[in-house]
């Protein structure tokens, strides 16, 4: 039977079905497919006759901007990277350093493979040729390095001593010698000026990397011009000490200057260039160009090293992106990177950004397997991740690791585990750690070290002890700072010793302290639960030296002024006052009112402290409930909050307006041992209020109350007259 001669086109369409959902991070680390239609076209013809040929386009005329691309021979680093921007990256305008596509393979056609953006070979370095007089040289330069000397004519009487004829080889051999920058750029100056020989790209060099270690990147880029403009090649080590220079003197912008100049010459960056300017990238914020230029070395065969992948890991870790953290990890597994200290610190800080204790306890493990020893800036990193989630256990039996391996610890380290101590209530741990710091030889307790001790004497109630600490502290000589003043005048606050106190602030400022907002919202405080007023008058005695005109709005609350002037006051405190202690002046300044039995006044400072924004999340609602957070309030400050909401609520329930089924009031329990917490002050004004909250079972510092419950309330309080919110 004879075949049958198919002379029909066979047309196969095929869609691509859209994922329903896109994974947060691609695969940074391999190469990307892009389609350019959703679907494709599969054409057969058995006719022995050749498929009709398409008809080609007609070519668009050459524009202006076509002709200039035309004319740069070797286009930018920004113009290479434009198309991948727009390909595989999307702009992220909220400004999180979120990856956005899935992770996908690129197919790279072999005829036209992507150009390479980096040489993977290094910089050859040069080769010193053997000069029997390199021992007189050395001492000759040693000579130099050791003049105290820096004026330059006395520098060039030296010169004049110099044992052998500068040559080419004898003038690199002492450049190089050579220590202190401003020597070192004397004699290359004076090298020049002896016209003995060509000036090469290598003298320069040498001279821009002692200048880079003085920071000294005005000198260095002076010297890059002057290299262009007398026709000297600048080579990879030129471009690299040039942006390593910009980048520790954080002038970012002037690194990616020269680096889109080195592209433009045609010269291609190595490996330790690439890294660096990775880095100024991520320094930058400029996520998009860090991934594609990753993304494009990469594509050219780069096989990145820790410190690049440390970049990475620390880019994703400032903005405290997990997902990237991660696939750092991944890749460096992938391409069997093996992470060194620097990366794993540098790994280790971003999971305590990312807040993740539990794989920041993982990572630790796994460097303590492969064999790396951790140093006290891993320690310190870990100690900060488990005192912030509040694991104590786990950073307690870290500090019993270090003791039996004998890993390194300083006074950081040290510290932090204070800090911690403090920050968790955990004094008998702390004074361990005390007593350990006393017996170290090279970690003797300082300043922050009995910070932290007064801090936790303090926060506990320890007066005694806490004095009897302040007293070692002058015996010694260990300089108070405000810090420690603080925690210890709050201590003696609590405990009634108002002439301790006063003592303690007059020694303080004699030592040097100098009194900050929050000394002054300390000292408010006492004032604020002050039961006399000769007591109160000695703490205001010792704020007026630190905060006259806080002392000045104090005595004003008792004066009849309008609402406006006490408005007017108010608002010039604030703007004097750093934001973080705005809040707390506010709070203290109710609870004297309260105290003082100026409740009206009290009412009118909550109301501006609404107005101006310090407590943002005091009234929260939903269709179903309606809460008052007053977690971030003082005792008074509460009491006065519950009185305005309650008057309000009655106001509402009188209107017959819509109300939600729940009312809510949460005061929060108190995370540290020493911690008080509102609850119990909260319950005492709502039972003397006969307000229908209770304390709810499920949930420990909420108050909760029903519709019905608020409606009774309302209308047996306007059944009784004699009762008032």
């Amino acid at each position: 039977m004879g075949s049958a001669t198919l002379c029909t086109g066979v047309d196969v369409h095929f869609s691509i079905p859209h994922p329903s959902h896109t994974t947060k991070y691609p695969n940074l680390f391999s190469k990307s497919t892009k389609f350019s239609s959703n679907t494709f076209t599969i054409r057969c013809n058995s006719s022995s006759r050749s498929p009709p040929k398409p008809k080609p386009k007609p070519k668009p005329k050459p524009t202006s901007s076509d002709s200039e691309q035309t004319n740069h021979q070797n286009p930018s680093l920004s113009e290479q990277l434009k198309p991948l921007s727009k390909t595989i990256l999307t702009r992220d305008h909220s400004g999180q350093t979120h990856l956005v596509s899935k992770p996908k393979s690129t197919w790279i056609n072999p005829t036209k493979p992507k150009p390479s953006v980096l040489s993977l070979q290094r910089h050859k370095r040069h080769n010193y040729s053997y000069n029997p007089q390199i021992r007189d040289l050395k001492l000759f330069a040693k000579k130099i390095n050791e003049s105290e000397s820096s004026d330059e004519s006395e520098f060039l009487a030296v010169l004049e001593q110099i044992p052998h004829p500068p040559t080419r080889d004898n003038a690199l051999l002492l450049l190089n010698s050579l220590k202190p920058w401003p020597k070192t750029y004397l004699f290359f100056n004076w090298i020049k000026t002896q016209n003995l020989f060509p000036m090469e790209t290598i003298f320069y060099n040498v001279t821009m990397k002692s200048l880079r270690f003085g920071r000294q990147f005005q000198l260095i880029e002076e010297l890059a011009n002057e290299m262009i403009s007398t026709g000297v090649e600048l080579d990879n080590i030129t471009y690299s000490t040039i942006i390593t220079c910009a980048k520790r003197c954080n002038l970012f912008d002037k690194a990616v200057k020269w680096f889109e100049r080195m592209y433009k010459t045609g010269l291609m960056p190595d490996e330790v260039t690439y890294s660096a300017i990775l880095d100024v990238y991520a320094k930058l914020g400029k996520v998009e160009e860090v991934l594609s230029l990753y993304e494009r070395g990469r594509a050219s065969g780069w096989k990145p090293d820790p410190i690049a992948f440390a970049v990475l890991g620390k880019m994703f870790g400032e903005a405290g992106d997990y997902d990237g953290i991660r696939y750092v990890l991944q890749e460096m597994k992938s391409l069997g990177v093996q992470p060194n200290l620097v990366v794993y610190n540098t790994l280790l800080e971003a999971m305590g950004k990312a807040g993740k204790p539990g794989l920041a306890r993982s990572l630790f493990e796994e460097m303590v397997g492969s064999g790396v020893i951790p140093d006290a800036k891993t320690l310190t990193a870990l100690v900060k991740i488990y005192g912030k989630a509040r694991w104590a256990r786990d950073a307690l039996e870290l500090w019993e690791r270090m003791r039996s391996n004998g890993w390194p610890m300083d006074f950081i380290l040290y510290n932090t585990l204070l800090s911690m101590c403090a920050d968790l209530g955990l004094e008998e741990e702390a004074e361990k750690l005390f007593e350990d710091m006393k017996k170290s030889e090279h970690c003797r307790p300082d300043s922050w070290s009995y910070t932290a001790m007064l801090n936790i004497y303090g926060s506990g109630g320890n007066v005694d002890r806490a004095m009897q600490l302040f007293d070692e502290m002058s015996e010694l000589g260990v300089q108070i700072n405000v810090m420690g003043c603080t925690c210890l005048s709050q201590c003696l606050g609590r405990a009634r010793r108002i002439d301790d106190l006063v003592k303690v602030f007059e020694v303080s400022l004699g030592r040097g302290v100098k009194p900050d907002d929050r000394l002054c919202g300390c000292l408010l405080s006492v004032v604020s639960f002050c039961e006399g007023a000769e007591d109160a008058n000695k703490v205001l005695a010792c704020l007026q030296q630190a905060n006259p005109k806080l002392v000045a709005f104090v005595n004003l609350l008792e004066e009849k002024i309008s609402f406006e002037a006490l408005k007017e006051e108010f608002r010039g405190i604030l703007t004097d006052t750093v934001v973080e202690a705005r809040r707390p002046f506010c709070n203290c300044l109710i609870d004297i009112c309260r105290n003082r039995s100026l409740h009206e006044r009290a009412h009118e400072l909550l109301y501006l402290g609404t107005l101006y924004g310090l407590y943002p999340g005091l009234h929260n609602r939903t269709a179903d409930e309606w809460c008052l957070d007053v977690r971030s309030l003082s005792v008074g400050a509460a009491h006065t909050a519950l009185e305005e909401w309650m008057g309000t609520l009655s106001k509402i329930v009188q209107r017959e307006e819509a109300l939600p089924e729940a009312f809510s009031a949460n005061t929060g329990t108190g995370t540290h041992k020493f911690s008080q917490g509102l609850a119990s002050a909260f319950a005492s004004h709502v039972k003397k209020l006969a307000a229908p909250f209770t304390q709810s079972e499920e949930k420990a510092g909420c108050f909760v109350a029903t519709r019905e419950d608020l409606v009774s309330w309302v209308q047996s309080r306007i059944l009784s007259p004699a009762a008032v919110v």
